[in-house]
C-alpha cells in the first residue's frame, strides 16, 4: 500500500516528530511504500495568492501545487500529523489545504451539489494537543475539532476516515504516556 505522510511541525526534536518517525518505521517495517512530505523542512508556501485562485478557477494550479497533488494521486492512504494550536491546524498545514485541495482536485460542484474527488482515499489522522480530553469536552472544543476537520475537510473531500488519534496533555506527556500513544499509532497501522 502506498502511504503519503503530510507532517506539520517545526521542531525536528518535538513530540509530533517522535510520532511521525514511529509512523513512518512501522509502515515501512510492515513493508508498505513510504513518501513524508515534511511541510517545514521543504519550504512549502501556505499563502493562497490571488494567483492560485485564478488558476483554480481556470484548472491549473501552481508548480507546487502539482508537485503535492501528484504524492496525493500516489497515495492509498494519507497520514496528517500535526498539533492543534489555537484549536486549529498550524498556518503551514492549513495553507497545504487551502492551495492543494483545490476545486477541480479534491472536490467539485455539479449542479450546486458538491462532492468529493478523492474517494476511494483513506486518512489517518494524528493530532497532539495541551489539554485534556475532559477541558475539551467541557468547553466544547473537542467535538468542534472533530466536526472542523472531518466534515469540514476531509470527508468533504472524500477520504474515508480510518482514525483521528487526539493525543492530550501533550505538552506534559510522560514517556510511558508517549510510549502508550506510540502503541496505539502502532496498532492503528498495522
Amino acid at each position: 500500500m502506498n502511504y503519503l505522510v503530510i507532517y506539520a511541525h517545526p521542531n525536528p526534536a518535538s513530540l509530533n516528530h517522535t510520532l511521525k518517525e514511529t509512523v513512518v518505521n512501522t509502515l515501512t517495517l510492515a513493508g508498505h511504500n513510504v513518501m513524508v512530505r515534511d511541510l517545514n523542512a521543504i519550504g512549502f508556501n501556505p499563502v493562497l495568492s490571488l494567483d492560485d485562485m485564478a488558476g483554480q478557477r481556470a484548472g491549473t494550479v501552481a508548480p507546487d501545487v502539482t508537485k503535492e497533488q501528484q504524492h496525493i494521486r500516489w497515495a492509498d492512504c494519507l497520514v496528517f500529523i500535526y498539533p492543534i494550536w489555537w484549536t486549529g491546524l498550524p498556518a503551514i498545514m492549513k495553507g497545504y489545504i487551502d492551495r492543494v485541495f483545490s476545486y477541480g482536485f479534491a472536490y467539485s460542484y455539479d449542479k450546486g451539489v458538491q462532492e468529493g474527488l478523492l474517494k476511494g482515499k483513506k486518512a489517518i489522522i494524528i493530532n497532539t494537543h495541551g489539554k485534556t480530553h475532559a477541558e475539551y469536552k467541557a468547553n466544547g472544543l473537542g467535538e468542534a475539532l472533530i466536526q472542523t476537520s472531518h466534515t469540514g475537510i476531509f470527508t468533504y473531500c472524500g477520504f474515508e476516515i480510518v482514525a483521528h488519534l487526539f493525543f492530550d496533555g501533550a505538552d506534559r506527556a510522560t514517556a510511558e504516556k508517549i510510549s502508550a500513544w506510540q502503541e496505539e499509532i502502532i496498532r492503528i497501522i498495522k
